[in-house]
C-alpha cells in the first residue's frame, strides 16, 4: 500500500478512499463492541468474552496504525483495498464462529464488505471476496460453538435451516454486489462521459476566443505591417548596390509580405468552402504545405511516399490544410538542419508524418500536448529567451483541435534514439480521405473530411 498521487483516474474509476474503511470499521468496532456487552450483560447470555472483545480490539488496533501510518486521503486501489477487506470478513467470521455461526442473525453483515467492494473497486477483487464470503460461511455451517443463550437451556438450530440461511446468504452476495456494480459502474461512466465532455468544450471555447482574436489581429495588425513593408522598401532603395545589408532588408520585405498573405488568409478562408469540387492528390497537397518553408535556413524533405493502391485524393479542407501548416512550421521552428515530411497509405488509412532533428518534445510538456499555452520543448533558459517567435504555445493547441475535427487522430512524441527530435503523425480513415461530397441537388451538402466525432 503506497501514499499515491490523486488522479483523475481516481474521480471516475476503481479505488476506495482509506478514510471512508476506517470510519467504516470504527462504526463496526463501536456496534460490536455495544452487542458484546449488550449480549452479555444485558441478556445475561453466557458468552466468551476475552475472545470476542480480542477480535474487536484488534480491528481497533488496525484503524489506529493506518491512521499514524498512512493519510486519511490516501485512495486505496486493488490489492491493498482486497485485503483490508478481506480482514474484515475473517475477523467477522471469527466473531460469528464464537457466537452460533449462521445461526447468528448478524451474520447478513457478511455481505457488507462485498457491497462496499463492488461500489469502489474492480470486478476481480469483488469477486474474490465473494468467493472467501462463501467459504467463510461454509466453513460456519458445520463448525461453530453454540449460540448464545439463557444458561442452563440450550437452543438448538435445524441443520436445515441453517442450509437455508447459508443458500439465501450467497445468493444475496451474489444479487447485491452485481446490482451494486452495475449501478456504480453506470455512475462512473457516465462521470468519465461528463469529464470528457467539459474537456471538449472548454477547447472548443478556447478555439471560439481565438476565432475572433485572429479576425481581431488581422483587421489590427494590417496597418503596421504595410507601413513596416514601405519603410523597409524605401531604406532598399538608398542602400548602395553592394550594400552587406541589401540581403536582410529583402528578407525583411518577404517575410512583412508573408505575414500579409497570413493575415489574408484568415480574413478569407471561408472562400475556399466555395469550391467543394475541388481536389488535389495528398502529394500535391504536402507540397503545397511545404513550399512557403522552403526559403527558410531549415531544409524541407519529402520523403517517397509508402502506400498501396492509388494514391489518396481529397477535397481541400481549409482545416486540413491550417493544421497541418502549424504542425510543419512548429517543427521548422525548433529544427536544427532538415524537416521531414513523409506519407502513408492503405485501404483503411491515411498517415501524414512530420519529424525534425531538433531538441524534441521535453517530457513535462509531452505528457500536456495539445493543451493551450504550453509552449517550448526540450530548450535551454537561454535559448527561450532569443527565441524570435515568441510563441504563446497556442500552434499545437489549434493544429490539434482543428485537425481532430476533421475526423484525424493525433500522435505526438519525440523519435527514438539515436535520431533526435520530435516526430508527429496525423492519420485519418482512408474513407474520410476519398469520400465525395454528396450532392443534393446542384449544392454539396457535407465536406469530404467530416469529422468523425461530430454530434448526430
Amino acid at each position: 500500500m503506497s501514499d499515491l498521487p490523486l488522479t483523475a483516474s481516481d474521480l471516475t474509476g476503481h479505488s476506495l478512499r482509506l478514510e471512508t474503511l476506517v470510519r467504516l470499521r470504527w462504526l463496526a468496532v463501536v456496534g460490536q463492541t455495544v452487542a458484546v456487552f449488550v449480549v452479555r450483560f444485558g441478556l445475561g447470555f453466557p458468552l466468551p468474552m476475552v475472545f470476542c472483545l480480542s477480535l474487536v480490539g484488534l480491528s481497533a488496533a488496525l484503524n489506529i496504525a493506518l491512521g499514524l501510518r498512512y493519510p486519511a486521503s490516501l485512495r486505496l486501489r486493488g490489492g491493498a483495498a482486497f485485503w483490508l477487506l478481506a480482514y474484515d470478513v475473517l475477523q467477522l467470521g471469527g466473531l460469528l464462529f464464537l457466537t452460533g455461526g449462521l445461526d447468528n442473525p448478524f451474520a447478513i453483515l457478511l455481505l457488507v464488505p462485498v457491497i462496499v467492494s463492488a461500489t469502489t473497486l474492480a470486478p476481480r477483487p469483488t469477486m474474490l471476496l465473494g468467493l472467501l464470503v462463501v467459504a467463510t460461511a461454509s466453513i460456519l455451517v458445520i463448525e461453530h460453538l453454540p449460540l448464545p443463550w439463557y444458561p442452563g437451556e440450550r437452543l438448538t438450530i435445524p441443520l436445515i435451516y441453517s442450509v437455508g440461511v447459508w443458500f439465501a446468504l450467497v445468493s444475496a452476495c451474489a444479487f447485491t454486489g452485481t446490482y451494486a456494480f452495475r449501478v456504480t459502474e453506470e455512475a462512473r461512466q457516465l462521470a468519465r462521459a461528463l469529464n470528457a465532455t467539459e474537456m471538449v468544450l472548454a477547447r472548443e471555447h478556447h478555439l471560439s476566443a481565438l476565432d475572433g482574436l485572429a479576425a481581431a489581429a488581422a483587421h489590427e495588425l494590417g496597418t503596421p505591417l504595410a507601413t513596416i513593408a514601405l519603410v523597409a522598401k524605401e531604406l532598399e532603395r538608398e542602400l548602395p548596390p553592394d550594400s552587406p545589408h541589401a540581403e536582410d532588408f529583402a528578407l525583411l520585405k518577404s517575410q512583412a509580405q508573408r505575414c500579409r498573405d497570413i493575415l489574408t488568409k484568415l480574413t478569407s478562408l471561408s472562400s475556399e468552402l466555395d469550391h467543394p469540387h475541388t481536389r488535389q492528390p495528398l502529394s500535391h497537397l504536402i507540397e503545397e504545405l511545404a513550399e512557403p518553408y522552403r526559403e527558410f535556413a531549415v531544409a524541407i524533405a519529402v520523403a517517397e511516399p509508402i502506400g498501396a493502391g492509388a494514391e489518396p485524393t481529397g477535397r481541400r479542407n481549409p482545416a486540413i490544410i491550417q493544421g497541418l501548416a502549424n504542425l510543419i512550421e512548429n517543427a521548422v521552428d525548433f529544427a536544427r538542419e532538415e524537416v521531414t515530411i513523409g506519407t502513408e497509405w492503405d485501404q483503411t488509412s491515411v498517415t501524414v508524418t512530420i519529424a525534425d532533428d531538433g531538441p524534441g518534445f521535453a517530457p513535462g510538456i509531452l505528457e500536456r500536448i495539445g493543451e493551450p499555452y504550453v509552449t517550448t520543448r526540450g530548450r535551454t533558459a537561454d535559448d527561450r529567451a532569443d527565441h524570435e517567435a515568441g510563441g504563446l504555445g497556442l500552434g499545437l493547441f489549434i493544429a490539434k483541435t482543428i485537425l481532430e475535427r476533421t475526423g484525424a487522430r493525433l500522435t505526438m512524441g519525440n523519435r527514438e534514439r539515436p535520431d533526435s527530435g520530435a516526430i508527429v503523425k496525423v492519420s485519418w480513415p482512408r474513407r474520410l480521405f476519398d469520400a465525395e461530397p454528396e450532392e443534393s441537388g446542384s449544392q454539396a451538402q457535407a465536406p469530404a473530411w467530416r469529422s468523425e466525432n461530430e454530434p448526430l
